[in-house]
């Protein structure tokens, strides 16, 4: 794109900004979102009073509202250690997951059923 034309597109998207911008000047509802707000931040100026201190007195159980709800990381339960013996050699095998290499091989061998009842305790 050459410099002239780049320079119409952005002199055009200025002029679509300013019109969107005089538009919001006369938007009666932004006027009196702005009036609240300069009133509140006066209000807050006049009793010493923040903006956290302004959501307590509004919502003072932000849990059960939900806008805590993400704050409060939630921890996993810790997974039980499984011990599976095989009855034709004895042989033990101790996981957490389904993941282990040698319950895998078994699974293949004896099937997903059967190593299912060789679970101890």
């Amino acid at each position: 794109m050459s410099r002239l034309a780049e320079f119409r597109a952005a002199e055009k998207a200025l002029q679509e900004q300013l019109k969107q911008l005089e538009s919001l000047k006369n938007d009666a509802g932004l006027k009196k979102e702005i009036e609240f707000e300069e009133k509140l931040q006066g209000l807050m100026k006049t009793y010493g009073k923040s903006l956290r201190d302004i959501i307590a007195i509004l919502d003072p159980n932000p849990a059960k509202s939900g806008l805590q709800q993400a704050a409060a990381p939630k921890t996993r339960r810790a997974r039980v250690v499984k011990v599976y013996q095989n009855p034709h050699t004895g042989e033990l095998i101790e996981t957490k997951g389904g993941n282990h290499r040698g319950l895998k091989a078994w699974k293949e061998q004896y099937g997903a059923a059967t190593v299912d009842s060789w679970l101890r305790g």
